[in-house]
């Protein structure tokens, strides 16, 4: 009989990346994450000995539970949270059946420090558009759920990443930043290593509306239209910002699922 506790790679591979995807939790003990340092994508790692701690951070969310091999810990830690009235699923198979099925695993070498409540902390220019909103979208769907982006003056963005210990990206002369003809999305997509056919596709849309190669894909201009509407929409670079999550979270799908699809209008005494 299926477990009504577990949830298996296929289904959760399908919530990846998505914004109604449950929270991951990953418990597995520092021996094994050591042997292969990488996550589950948006995935937070935390002690499972110290469950009754930090269980309440996660209330009001659904999360998985991934360990190992999706038994002790895993299976202990969502009882933990169920009993707090916490939704809470393993991960069936446990991270050895997620790594196996070649599903999308993020590495951590490249991940900056995080402050002192877990979270990554981002800066770049103010007034973001095309590649400045995609690399704070990507990193909130794949990298950390709980990121801060800072957004200042171009001048000042070296000094505030020195001064707030934050990560610069989307500038000249640092590690997150255009290469050739590849912008910064393109940049966090290979340094994470998230082998993803969708994120590919995305990643040559976004590449085409902000550099301007409007005829690498038909998709460019319509994004870059957006994208230049919603920076006359907000003042604010983080109200834009949650206004253009939902942009890049449909060409995500579209990417994902929808590529083959398309819109007629129905012909003379057809159905619609």
């Amino acid at each position: 009989m299926p477990s009504t506790t577990a949830i298996t790679v296929s289904q959760l591979s399908r919530l990846v990346g998505l914004p109604g995807a449950p929270a991951i939790v990953d418990v597995r003990i520092d021996e094994d994450f050591d042997a292969d340092p990488r996550l589950l994508p948006a995935s937070v790692r935390r002690d499972f000995k110290t469950v009754s701690t930090w269980a309440s951070d996660f209330a009001g969310k659904p999360v998985v539970v991934v360990c190992q091999k999706g038994r002790k810990l895993s299976q202990g830690v969502a009882a933990w949270l169920r009993h707090g009235g916490i939704p809470a699923e393993t991960l069936e198979g446990g991270f050895e059946a997620w790594r196996d099925a070649d599903a999308l695993l993020v590495r951590t070498d490249k991940l900056p420090p995080r402050d002192e409540k877990g979270r990554t902390v981002w800066v770049t220019r103010a007034r973001p558009k095309v590649d400045r909103i995609a690399c704070p979208w990507l990193i909130r769907r794949f990298i950390d759920p709980r990121p801060v982006f800072l957004f200042v003056e171009a001048a000042e963005v070296p000094a505030v990443a020195d001064r707030f210990q934050a990560e610069p990206f989307d500038i000249d002369n640092v590690f997150w930043s255009h290469r050739g003809e590849r912008c910064t999305f393109d940049t966090m997509i290979e340094e994470f290593g998230l082998e993803s056919a969708a994120l590919d596709r995305l990643a040559v849309i976004v590449r085409a509306a902000d550099t301007a190669s409007l005829d690498l894909v038909p998709q460019a201009a319509g994004f870059l239209a957006a994208s230049l509407g919603l920076s006359r929409m907000f003042r604010d670079d983080l109200e834009q910002l949650e206004a253009g999550m939902l942009l890049y979270d449909a060409f995500f799908r579209w990417c994902r699922d929808a590529t083959e699809e398309t819109h007629n209008w129905p012909g003379a005494g057809k159905p619609s």
